[in-house]
């Protein structure tokens, strides 16, 4: 069974060995969808991080956000927004979770020496979230209604 743990902001790391977090489609929708300070919530629980869009993440945030009026389609809208404030990075997949798993699965990766200092996904997906799991990565998800934690491999 995995292990959840949280992180004080006060044991953050050097910017040098920031972790990185790699950010699921519905990560970066949730403050529109379900009124979460999403990036207030990963300076709270992992502290200086290299924050990270998958560019299939991206794509299909403006596939939603183009597919009309809504809420999905304000929350992608707003989601491709908050992508500015991450790197985007293009990998080998085309599909969005399957581009998280291999980015995600990388960065936690302790046996590469470009890991730096592992890695987090986000999201709540649970589907996903059992595929990074089983992948070694730490997953940050909702706790409760606007907090996140870490659940542990």
């Amino acid at each position: 069974m995995p292990r959840v743990t949280d992180r004080d902001a006060d044991t953050r790391g050097d910017a040098e060995d920031a972790p990185t977090v790699i950010l699921d489609t519905n990560a970066l929708m949730m403050p529109v969808e379900l009124n979460v300070r999403v990036f207030d919530e990963l300076d709270r629980v992992v502290g200086d991080a290299d924050l990270v869009v998958p560019g299939p993440v991206l794509a299909e945030l403006e596939k939603l956000a183009a597919a009309g009026n809504g809420t999905e389609a304000t929350a992608a809208a707003v989601g491709r927004d908050l992508a500015d404030r991450c790197r985007v990075v293009g990998t080998e997949a085309s599909y969005a979770d399957d581009a998280v798993v291999e980015l995600a699965a990388d960065a936690a990766d302790p046996n590469d020496d470009d890991a730096g200092n592992a890695g987090y996904a986000v999201t709540n997906d649970r589907p996903l979230r059992d595929r990074l799991l089983e992948r070694g990565v730490r997953v940050l998800g909702l706790r409760g209604r606007t907090t996140l934690q870490i659940t542990e491999p």
